[in-house]
Parts: structure tokens; sequence; C-alpha cells
């Protein structure tokens, strides 16, 4: 029987996720699978990957043949690199202990690099929230400046509203005084 290390589709559409599986190469994408050895999520950034590291050495030295999506996920986990340096074992061009420090080296430089593009994701999404509050900040500037202006001219024309009322009111006084003194010079003269 031909073994596979395969992906399994899982999620919803335009969501999926997707378990790593060791399955019979006649089975069926999402059929049945002899063993579950990790998972693959690319939805987030960068995508998430778990994997059970031992199991998934262990399928690889006894034979199965990854797929080609999850032949890079195993390259990018450092599972082939650990086949190959196990071979230069087997052949003694190096020991356990030197195997075991280039793996550690490798790993580390990979970490390293994946910590650097998260940092940089972090910055980009830090510096863009940034830039739109500054956006959003300079807006509401412009808003209230607007909303100033427009209360100032409605100020300044209910004043003149207010200024003209008021002129009336004192033009309107001022013929109601002037009539009793008109009737006062006229009195004297009918006498």
């Amino acid at each position: 029987m031909a073994v596979k290390i395969r992906l399994q589709r899982h999620g919803h559409k335009d969501y999926a996720f997707y378990p790593i599986v060791i399955a019979d190469s006649r089975a069926p994408r999402d059929g049945r699978f002899i063993e579950r050895i990790g998972s693959y999520n690319p939805n987030t950034n960068p995508a998430t990957i778990s994997l059970n590291f031992e199991r998934a050495l262990y399928w690889v030295n006894v034979g199965a043949q990854p797929t080609d999506t999850v032949r890079n996920i195993l390259s990018r986990e450092g599972v082939m690199l650990m086949k190959h340096l196990q071979g230069g074992v087997k052949k003694g061009a190096f020991d356990e202990a030197e195997a075991q420090r280039r793996f550690d080296a490798w790993k580390a430089e990979k970490d390293a690099k994946l910590e650097a593009v998260k940092n940089q994701e972090r910055e980009g999404k830090k510096a863009a929230a940034k830039k739109a509050l500054e956006e959003e900040t300079k807006k509401n500037e412009a808003k209230a400046e607007a909303v100033a202006k427009k209360r100032a001219e409605i100020a300044a024309a209910k004043a003149a509203e207010q200024a003209a009322k008021a002129a009336e009111a004192a033009a309107a006084e001022a013929p109601a005084e002037e009539a009793p003194a008109a009737e006062a010079t006229e009195a004297p003269a009918e006498a």
C-alpha cells in the first residue's frame, strides 16, 4: 500500500484550513486517513502551521510520499532537512551531535526571519493606524472650522436681525414722541 502525506480540506467557503494527514494514496482527499500529524491554516499572516515533528519525520523516513504542498510545509518546518542530516549521520559524514547542532542553527535563523516578518507586519499596522488617525484628526479639524464659521455667520445674522428690530423699534418710538409735541404746538394756535 502506498502511503501519502497530504492535506484534507476543512472549514467553509473562503475560510479553509487543512489538517495534515497520513493516508492511503487510494483514499479520497477528505476520506479515511491513518494518522493526523498537524494542521495548516493559510488564513493568517504568516500562515499558521502546527506539526508533530517526530511523527512527520518518522513517516518520511519509512517512505511516505508528501504531496507538493505538504513537501513545502515539511521543508519550512525542517523535517526534510532533518531527514537529510540523518542520512549524513548514517553515511558517517558527521555524528548525531553535529547534525543536531546544524539543525538548531538553521531553526534559530528561520525563527529570527519569521519574527522579523511579524515585527514588520506589526510596525506596518501601527504606521497605518497612526496615519489614519492623523487624517481623521485633520478631517475633524476641518469640520470643526466649518461648523464654527457657520455658527459665526448665524450669530452675525441674528445680531443684524436684532439690530434691525432695535432700529425699527427706535424709529417707531421717535414719531410717537414727536406727535404729542406737535399737538402741543397746535393747541396754542387754536386759542
